[in-house]
């Protein structure tokens, strides 16, 4: 099972941290938790991925697999579709590992981190 973590604590931009009452990280969620209804990825909220210098980030995890955290996303539709499509291709990857050219558009430049599975 891959689940995408998404900071609901992130800002809405470099300057604002709240949107009509709402930080980015509770927009992206939303979108996030919108687009992935009827796949077989979960989405989980976390508070504060420690990652605010790139605000609106995720994780993507799954057991025995590679974790990936991406950030600095725009709080939008587009940026939680292209967050779900590498996701969906990282529950197909055996390790989690997704060839360069497969990835979403709306991923590339956005990559923090890559982390080890613990097994």
């Amino acid at each position: 099972m891959t689940t995408i973590i998404v900071c609901d604590t992130c800002d809405y931009s470099l300057l604002d941290k709240l949107h009509n009452g709402k930080t980015g990280g509770e927009i992206l969620a939303e979108h996030v938790e919108r687009i992935s209804t009827g796949t077989a990825i979960t989405v989980r909220r976390q508070s504060c991925l420690m990652g605010c210098e790139r605000h609106c980030n995720v994780a993507i995890q799954g057991d025995g697999k590679l974790t990936y955290v991406l950030g600095k996303f725009d709080p939008t539709a587009y940026s939680a579709e292209a967050v779900v499509e590498y996701a969906e291709r990282h529950a197909e990857s055996e390790s989690g590992q997704v060839p360069f050219k497969q990835w979403p558009q709306g991923v590339k430049g956005h990559f923090v981190a890559r982390i080890p599975s613990l097994k």
